[in-house]
Formats: C-alpha cells, sequence, structure tokens
C-alpha cells in the first residue's frame, strides 16, 4: 500500500550512509584535545531530546509532548573548542511493565553506566518526584565516582526562589558536582554547560569528525522521523504500540533519494487508525516526514510509506535491532 506518489527514476541501488560526517580534523591551536560522553538521564519528558538538540545545533533526536518518545540511545555531537562532546540521550526511566519498556529502562540505565559524565534533567515546576528520587537512589547504588550534574530544566515555569529552594533539596538529596538552571527549549544556560562539560571531559583524541553531528543509520535516523510524526498524530496507546522501519533506501541518478518505510501496528483495529479515512492520516504524515527529511539531508526525496499488522512485533528480536535496543534487556528479572 503506497501513500505517497514518488518518482518512477531508475537509479543505482546504494548502501544507505552509516554516519552523519564528514573528514576528520584537528584542533587549531595547541590545546589538548578532549572527548567523551555525556548521558543525559531523567523521568520520561524531561526535556532530554530537546536539550540534545540545543546543544548540538540539529535535530538529531525526535521530539513530542507525549511521554516516552525516544526509545533508543540517541547520540549527538558537538564541538566546544577543543573538545568533543558526545551526548547521549537516553530513554525517560519509568516503572516498565512490557518487554519494550524494560528494554528501553535498561538502555537508559547503560548510557549511564558507559558514559564519562552524567546529567540529571528534572522538571523545575514538578520538582523532586518520586521518580527522581529513584533514579539518585539507583545511582548512589552505581557509585562508579562519575562526576554527575544536576540540570534544572524549564525554569521559566517557576519563580527564581523557588528554583534556589528546589536545587539546594535536590543537592541534599544526591552529592552533585555542579548544578545548571536551564530552559533547553529556550537555550538559556546552555552555553555555560557546554562550557563545564568541555574542561570536565578527559583528555583524548576526538572520537569522530569534527562535522559530524549524529552516530546513527540514515536508515534509522529516518525512520525515527516518520515515528514522530506518527506520535504527534496519534493519541492514547497507538504510538507506543507500533514503530517503524527503513526497508529500502535507492540513490537515484538525478541525486533524490527513495525511502520506502513500513509502519508495523500490533492491531488490525490500530491499522484502520493509522492509515486514517481514505488514507488521509498516513499521507498527512508521510508528507510531513517527508518535508523534513528533504530539510535534514539537504536533497529530494521519495517517501513511500505502508502500515502493516505484526501483533508480536513487540516479541521479536529483529524489530528491536532495527530501533537499537537489546532484546534480552527486556526479559523479566533481568537486571
Amino acid at each position: 500500500m503506497t501513500d505517497e506518489t514518488a518518482s518512477d527514476d531508475t537509479g543505482p541501488e546504494d548502501d544507505t550512509p552509516e554516519e552523519l560526517g564528514a573528514t576528520p580534523a584537528a584542533p587549531q591551536d595547541d590545546q589538548p584535545t578532549r572527548a567523551g560522553f555525556v548521558a543525559l538521564i531523567g523521568e520520561p519528558n524531561a526535556g532530554k531530546s530537546t536539550l540534545l538538540n540545543q546543544m548540538v545545533g540539529a535535530k538529531v533526536s525526535i521530539v513530542t509532548h507525549k511521554v516516552q518518545t525516544t526509545r533508543a540511545r540517541i547520540r549527538g555531537i558537538a564541538m566546544h573548542g577543543p573538545a568533543q562532546i558526545v551526548f547521549v540521550d537516553t530513554p525517560g526511566i519509568f516503572r516498565p511493565r512490557r518487554r519494550l519498556d524494560r528494554s528501553m529502562v535498561a538502555a537508559a540505565w547503560g548510557g549511564a553506566s558507559d558514559a564519562d559524565i552524567v546529567l540529571v534533567l528534572i522538571e523545575a515546576h514538578r520538582g523532586l518526584t518520586d521518580g527522581t528520587q529513584a533514579i539518585l537512589d539507583q545511582l548512589v547504588q552505581l557509585g562508579r565516582g562519575t562526576p554527575v550534574a544536576l540540570i534544572i530544566n524549564k525554569i521559566d515555569r517557576v519563580k527564581a526562589e523557588e528554583l534556589l529552594a528546589l536545587s539546594q533539596k535536590l543537592n541534599e538529596a544526591y552529592p552533585f558536582a555542579e548544578t545548571f538552571m536551564i530552559s533547553a527549549m529556550k537555550g538559556h544556560g546552555c552555553q555555560q554547560l557546554r562550557g563545564w562539560l568541555a574542561k570536565t571531559l578527559p583528555e583524548s583524541p576526538w572520537l569522530y569528525p569534527e562535522d559530524q553531528i549524529a552516530d546513527l543509520p540514515m536508515r534509522m535516523i529516518a525512520a525515527e522521523i516518520t515515528r514522530e510524526k506518527l506520535t504527534l498524530r496519534l493519541h492514547e496507546e497507538i504510538p507506543y504500540q507500533l514503530t517503524v522501519e527503513t526497508e529500502g533506501w535507492e540513490e537515484k541518478t538525478d541525486g533524490s533519494a527513495r525511502i520506502e518505510q513500513v509502519v508495523y501496528v500490533a492491531r488490525q483495529g490500530h491499522k484502520g487508525i493509522v492509515l486514517g479515512k481514505g488514507g488521509e492520516t498516513i499521507k498527512a504524515v508521510g508528507q510531513a516526514s517527508r518535508v523534513e527529511l528533504e530539510e535534514f539531508m539537504g536533497r529530494r526525496v521519495h517517501l513511500f510509506l505502508q502500515v502493516r499488522v505484526r501483533e508480536n512485533w513487540e516479541n521479536e528480536a529483529e524489530r528491536y535491532d532495527e530501533i537499537g535496543l537489546n532484546f534480552r534487556d527486556g526479559d523479566e528479572g533481568r537486571s
């Protein structure tokens, strides 16, 4: 079922670019280079993806108003002087119920365990919630000596005196190395955070080319863009019970790209909702996704979407591989 028309031009097939980037470069002065991984952790919807995009200066992680949008670890790369900061956007940490949930939470803690610096994001207007306290308790148990900074986000939603009181309360709950008050959406406080990260990361050669901004296959980025558009249009449980995979990618002779994607849904009833009356919903999703893909890639895109029912996709290891999660991490009782 094709939901957008595309050019019939034929062209040579090519592997999808596995990274966004070009030529490595070196600093222009004698300062030692620094590089490392910075994990963003917090409850769902704390603003992790928004902060990642703000720090990188480009959209590399999808953002919606719905919780639990991020599923896998997304790496975005920012340069600050001689330092290369690799941000790892992790799924929100919550009490998991399904295999997919457990794999997502495991990915979040895996990102924190592997990081050189951990940033804990909390929403200023929500304060120290039970969920945030559980995250802090888990960090205490990890006890790796990794610098952990507190990031109080959405500061424009509370008064200054409330922010100071909240900061004190949170620092009493956990010995943070630093505290930053920011608005990830507006960029307030982000430059100070970037500077601290740059000087705190270990001395190291750069891990990626200087002009690379993300460490994800383009196939996955394209699928994530379409999943974002679906999440914004659909309601209730449906966005959480679907996944998007890029099944075909063809480089055309005119420089454009033909991209074929499949939206897997868990129930037959969901398929009708995703398609919409006369296919209007999936067509609108395809148009929005195509526009963003063209802007992101800087060239024309022919996007084809299909919707298929796959009732047990959440229990298929192959689906987890496609979205960058570990299937075994979803086993019940697995730590």
